[in-house]
C-alpha cells in the first residue's frame, strides 16, 4: 500500500469560482434537504419508545432503527459514485422523493415489522440527503474557507436537533391529532417539508460540476448487490444473536453468507476499477484509510451511545417523550458549540487534528461516566455527561469530514464524502444492533435476579398481593407473573409503559435491572471510544486546500508528493521530446 497521503491537487481547490451570494443561493437548497434528514434523525429517537409500546414491540425497536441504517448505509456510496458520474442535482431530488414516500408509508404502519420495512425504504432516500449535501458544499467551497459557511449548516442542524426531540415527544404524547394517532405525525411531518425542499432544490441547485470520465454506461450494481449480501446477514445476526444463540445454526449461516458477500464485494470492486462504487485505490491514501477506520469506530459510539439516552430518560426516569426531548438539549448544545468553535479555528489556521483528539477524549470520558448513572442519579448530572458527549462529537464530526474530503482529489469529492459517510453509518448500524442486543440480553436475567432478591422483602410481598387483587387486568397478570418467581420479563420488553403502572416495590427491581444492563452497555461504548482515541492520535494531518494557492505551511510529506509528481511529468515530457 502506498504511503502517499496528499491528493493529486494538494493545496489547491479546483471547484467553480462562485460569489458569496451564489454560494448562499445553492446552500438554500442544501439546507432544505439537510433539515429533512437531520429532523428525522432526532424526531424518531424520542418517539420510538411510544411507537414500540403502541405496536407491542419494544424489544423489536432495534429492527426499526437497523433497517433504516442498513439501506441508508448501503445506498450512501452509490449516491456518491453516481453523483460523480451524472451530477448531484438529479440524485439529490431522487433522494428527497424516495424519503418522502417512505415517510408517508411509515405513518401507515400497523406492526413493528411493517414499520421496519417502510423505514428501510425511507433509508434509501436518507442515504443521499446528508452525504450529497456535504458533497455539494465540498464542490463549491474550498476546505480552508468551508468553515465560514458552517454557521448556516449548524443553524439548520441545531434547529432540527432542538425541534426534533420536542416535536417527537409532542406528537407521540398525543393520543390523536386530526383523528390520526399522534406518533404517526412523526413521519407525516416529513411530507410537506420534503415537498418544499424538493421545489427549492429544483430551483436553486444549479452550478457547473466537473463530472468523472468513467464509463457512464456501466454502474456497479453487482458491487452494490454483493455489499448488501455481505452486510445484511451480519447486521441481522448482531440483532438476533441474543435470541438465536451466537453459535446457533442460523447465526453460523449468517456469518458464512456475510463473509462470502464481503469477499465477493472486494473482488468485484477490484475488477470494476474506476467504475466501482468504492474504488479500492482510495485506500492507498493513508490519511483517507486511517479516516475510514476512525469513522467506523466513531459511528458505532455515536449512534450506539446516543440511542441509549432517550431510553434512560423515558424508561428509568419516567419522563414523557416531550420532556425526554428537552432533556437531550444539553447534548445538542454541546454538539453545536464545539462545531462552531472548531470550525472557526480551522478556517483561520487550516489545522484540524487537535479537534478530533479533543473530541475522542471527551467522548470516552462522557460514555464512561454515563455507565455510573442509575435511577437515583440527579438529572442535572446526567445532562452534564450528555453535554460532554455532544461536545466531543462536535469536535469530531466536521473536522473528520473536511479531512477526508481534502485527502482525495477534487474529482473524487462524491466518492470521498460517500465513503466517509458510508463507514460512519456502518459503524452506527453495527453499534445500534450490537448495543441494543447487549441491552436486551442483559435485561432479562438482571430483572429476574433483582425480582428474586426483592421477593423476600415485606414491601415486595405486600405489593404483589395488592397487584393480584387489582381490577387492572394487566397489572394483575403482571403481579401473578412476579409472584410465580419466574420473572415475566417478556411483558416489559414488549411494553415498557407497564412499569409506570406498577407500585414502586414492584417497579424498582425492574428499573434496577434495566439500569444495570444500561450501565454495561455504556461501559462497552466507552471502551470502543478509547479505541477511537488511539486511532486519532496516530492520524496524519495534511494541509487543507485553499482557493487558488496552497497554505504557507505545507507538510514535508505533501512537498515530497508534489516533487514526485513533478519528476514524473518532467520524465514524461523528455520521453515525448525524444
Amino acid at each position: 500500500m502506498s504511503t502517499n497521503s496528499a491528493p493529486a491537487d494538494a493545496g489547491h481547490f479546483t471547484g467553480p469560482n462562485l460569489s458569496h451570494r451564489q454560494i448562499l443561493t445553492i446552500m438554500a437548497g442544501l439546507l432544505a434537504g439537510m433539515f429533512l434528514a437531520a429532523l428525522d434523525q432526532t424526531i424518531v429517537s424520542t418517539a420510538i419508545r411510544t411507537i414500540a409500546d403502541d405496536l407491542n414491540g419494544y424489544s423489536l425497536q432495534a429492527w426499526v432503527t437497523t433497517a433504516y441504517l442498513i439501506t441508508a448505509t448501503i445506498s450512501t456510496p452509490l449516491y456518491g459514485k453516481l453523483s460523480d458520474m451524472y451530477g448531484r442535482k438529479k440524485l439529490f431530488m431522487f433522494a428527497i422523493t424516495v424519503f418522502v414516500i417512505g415517510s408517508f408509508l411509515c405513518s401507515t404502519s400497523t406492526s413493528m415489522y411493517e414499520l421496519a420495512a417502510f423505514r428501510a425504504l425511507q433509508g434509501v432516500g436518507a442515504g443521499g440527503l446528508m452525504s450529497l449535501a456535504l458533497t455539494i458544499i465540498g464542490d463549491i467551497v474550498p476546505p480552508r474557507e468551508r468553515a465560514k459557511y458552517q454557521g448556516y449548516f449548524l443553524a439548520v442542524f441545531g434547529t432540527s436537533s432542538v425541534l426534533g426531540p420536542v416535536l417527537g415527544g409532542l406528537f407521540s404524547g398525543q393520543n390523536s391529532i386530526l383523528w390520526i394517532s399522534g406518533w404517526r405525525w412523526v413521519f407525516l411531518v416529513n411530507v410537506p417539508i420534503g415537498i418544499l425542499a424538493l421545489g427549492l432544490v429544483f430551483k436553486v441547485l444549479n452550478y457547473e460540476q466537473k463530472k468523472t470520465s468513467a464509463d457512464r454506461g456501466r454502474v456497479d450494481w453487482w458491487g452494490a448487490a454483493a455489499l448488501t449480501i455481505g452486510l445484511v446477514p451480519l447486521l441481522i445476526v448482531a440483532e438476533q444473536g441474543r435470541t438465536w444463540g451466537w453459535g446457533s445454526p442460523a447465526a453460523i449461516i449468517c456469518y458464512i453468507v456475510g463473509a462470502v458477500g464481503i469477499a465477493a464485494f472486494v473482488w468485484i470492486e477490484h475488477k470494476m476499477g474506476e467504475r466501482a462504487i468504492i474504488p479500492l485505490r482510495v485506500f492507498n491514501n493513508r490519511v483517507f484509510a486511517q479516516g475510514v477506520g476512525i469513522s467506523l469506530v466513531v459511528g458505532a459510539v455515536m449512534f450506539g451511545g446516543i440511542s441509549m439516552l432517550p431510553q434512560y430518560f423515558q424508561v428509568l426516569r419516567g419522563s414523557s417523550p416531550t420532556i425526554a426531548g428537552l432533556q437531550m438539549l444539553p447534548m445538542v448544545l454541546g454538539l453545536m458549540s464545539a462545531s462552531i468553535v472548531s470550525g472557526q479555528f480551522i478556517s483561520r489556521t487550516g489545522r484540524y487534528k487537535i479537534f478530533p483528539i479533543i473530541g475522542a477524549v471527551l467522548m470516552t470520558i462522557a460514555t464512561f461516566m454515563l455507565h455510573y448513572v442509575g435511577t437515583g442519579t440527579p438529572i442535572y448530572v446526567v445532562m452534564i455527561f450528555a453535554f460532554l458527549l455532544g461536545f466531543g462529537l462536535g469536535n469530531l464530526m466536521q473536522p473528520m469530514t473536511l479531512a477526508m474530503q481534502n485527502a482525495l482529489p477534487m474529482k473524487d469529492m462524491g466518492v470521498s464524502t460517500g465513503v466517509a459517510t458510508f463507514f460512519r453509518q456502518i459503524g452506527g448500524t453495527l453499534g445500534v444492533a450490537v448495543f441494543f442486543s447487549l441491552l436486551f440480553s442483559l435485561m432479562g436475567p438482571n430483572i429476574t435476579d433483582n425480582m428474586r432478591a426483592a421477593s423476600t422483602t415485606p414491601e415486595f410481598k405486600s405489593a404483589v398481593v395488592k397487584a393480584t387483587q387489582s381490577h387492572d387486568g394487566q397489572v394483575s397478570a403482571f403481579g401473578d407473573a412476579l409472584a410465580s418467581g419466574h420473572g415475566s420479563t417478556g411483558g416489559v420488553l414488549d411494553d415498557t409503559s407497564v412499569i409506570a403502572r406498577l407500585p414502586h416495590a414492584l417497579a424498582e427491581p425492574i428499573e434496577k435491572g434495566f439500569a444495570d444492563a444500561m450501565d454495561t452497555v455504556f461501559l462497552s461504548v466507552s471502551i470502543l471510544a478509547l479505541i477511537a482515541v488511539v486511532l486519532v492520535l496516530f492520524w496524519k494531518e495534511i494541509p487543507l486546500r485553499a482557493a487558488g494557492r496552497a497554505p504557507v505551511e505545507i507538510s514535508r510529506e505533501t512537498e515530497a508528493f508534489e516533487a514526485q509528481k513533478l519528476a514524473e511529468r518532467t520524465a514524461g515530457s523528455e520521453e515525448g521530446d525524444r
